[in-house]
């Protein structure tokens, strides 16, 4: 079964984490079968280690991570990849994939530009 954690830096502010949620609820439209949550590597729960263990726990095999970063900065160079093996070692049997940062997707940069420039007029 496959699990997805939308995976983000986290605020203080209860509504910061809403684009996530979004996100995560339009992951479960297009696989329902998925199981999905929302981690934060800090300032907010869950913590990556909670959210992989509670998916894990409802029967998934295979576990996909969603950095959304816009780039490679120090959490996503050094503190995600630590944290990701240790997942790896507390879940041995379960198939961990990290994805790279969304910012640094195609699809993202173009959706980006697109939006820059919705509604502009033609040079």
């Amino acid at each position: 079964m496959l699990g997805v954690i939308i995976l983000s830096h986290g605020s203080r502010d209860p509504d910061w984490g809403r684009p996530l949620e979004a996100v995560a609820a339009e992951v479960r439209r297009l696989s329902p079968g998925a199981l999905v949550g929302c981690a934060y590597l800090e300032l907010a729960e869950p913590s990556l280690a909670v959210c992989a263990s509670h998916l894990v726990a409802q029967g998934v095999t295979e576990l996909r991570i969603l950095p959304v970063f816009f780039g490679m900065g120090r959490h996503a160079r050094s503190d995600l990849p630590a944290r990701v093996d240790a997942l790896r070692q507390h879940h041995p049997d379960i198939h961990i994939t990290c994805l790279p940062a969304a910012g640094e997707h195609p699809d993202m940069i173009r959706l980006l530009a697109s939006i820059a420039l919705e509604g502009a007029a033609p040079p």
